[in-house]
């Protein structure tokens, strides 16, 4: 598998602590109460790894999704969500 960009998406808010452990991702906030994890993933391996460091912080998966649009920038509309806005909850893991 060549490097792939994904976007992650989890329901709630990250506080600065987590979303600092997920490396190799910037984290963008919409309104709807998800956020948004963009990140260019290497293999296989990597994305599993990701997805499983979410899950022993217990933190709630709703999407994961290639970005297969070589524009796509984090602030912009993606999937009728607009990323970029803060939300209301907070994940603390």
């Amino acid at each position: 598998m060549d490097a792939t960009r994904y976007e992650i998406v989890v329901k709630g808010r990250l506080s600065p602590t987590l979303a600092a452990a997920i490396n190799g991702f910037d984290v963008s906030r919409c309104d709807q109460g998800l956020t948004h994890l963009v990140g260019w993933v290497s293999d296989q391996a990597r994305l599993h790894g990701t997805l499983e460091l979410l899950r022993d912080l217990n933190i709630e998966l709703v999407s994961v999704n290639p970005v297969l649009n070589p524009d796509f920038r984090p602030g912009h509309s993606i999937g009728g969500h607009s990323i970029g806005a803060t939300t209301n909850g907070e994940t603390d893991g």
